[in-house]
């Protein structure tokens, strides 16, 4: 994978503040502060996967040759950091983890994979630079496919401390979202709840084939039975974009691939017309 294929996630927190002030001026105050205390108390909410999958074995080293295994995390909460030192939101969140890891020493370990990086010994440099207070090693092909090919930076897992995938945040992120989540995950005091999910390749692609609806895909002109078929199809046709995912892989794992969404929007229209046509004949057959 070349630097150029990647995505560099922009910050969602930057995107929705600049939205709202954009409405602020024209807003009902009353309205206004109904609408912040709403966005509070969705913020509150953590999600975590039900019945999470384990966390794949990394099998890497550090940038001393050290090898990293989740093996030596055992009993503490891991925040699995896919990240690039050319990256600006990766860099921007680096002052974030060291406080969080230098909080929960004792019961969090922060793993740092840079990623599309072609000499370690430049992360090293940059690594000592920042004062990372946190184990660094480089990410390989096969790992990156363990985790789902890594399509955009900064990207990190969190896992609990059975060594299992609760969480998968793409994007700079508040750094209090991560702090929340170490909390609820250690049974400490935090002010929020906690909601469970299925994974439906959300965090781990090859669970897509639960998913029941497809991002930019519009299967609302199909009967149930149709759908059935259309999802079937999805998961069992390959992209030709590349990317060696079933159709249903490629768009949640890139929303904006222009191939995998012309593929599905066909398969879509060929069950439709078939039942367009099945009516048709249907309607046009003497009533006897």
């Amino acid at each position: 994978m070349t630097r150029r294929k990647l995505q560099i996630a922009l910050p969602l927190v930057a995107i929705l503040i600049a939205a709202a002030g954009c409405h602020s001026t024209h807003a009902d105050p009353k309205k206004s502060a109904a609408a912040k205390q709403d966005s509070a108390q969705e913020e509150n909410i953590i999600r975590f996967v039900k019945n999470p999958d384990p966390a794949p074995a990394l099998d890497v080293t550090d940038l001393d040759g050290k090898p990293i295994s989740l093996d030596q995390t055992k009993g503490k909460i891991v925040l699995l950091n896919f990240w690039a030192t050319w990256c600006g939101p990766c860099r921007a969140e680096i002052p974030d983890l060291i406080e969080l890891q230098n909080k929960y020493k004792d019961q969090l370990t922060i793993i740092a994979l840079a990623t599309d990086e072609d000499e370690p010994a430049e992360v090293k440099k940059f690594a000592q630079k920042a004062g990372i207070n946190y184990r660094v090693g480089m990410a390989t092909d096969p790992l990156r496919v363990k985790y789902g090919g890594i399509p955009a930076l900064p990207t990190s897992f969190i896992l609990d401390t059975q060594g299992r995938v609760v969480q998968k945040h793409i994007g700079l992120n508040d750094p209090s979202i991560y702090e929340v989540e170490v909390r609820a995950l250690l049974g400490l005091p935090f002010d929020g709840k906690v909601d469970y999910f299925e994974d439906k390749g959300q965090v781990f692609l090859k669970n897509a084939d639960k998913a029941t609806e497809l991002p930019g895909v519009d299967l609302s002109k199909l009967t149930a039975a149709q759908k059935t078929i259309a999802l079937r199809r999805f998961n069992s046709e390959s992209c030709t974009c590349g990317c060696k995912m079933t159709l249903a892989q490629c768009r949640i794992n890139d929303t904006g691939c222009g191939v995998s969404k012309e593929m599905t929007a066909k398969i879509v229209s060929e069950l439709s017309h078939i039942s367009a046509k099945a009516s048709q004949e249907k309607t046009s057959t003497p009533q006897k």
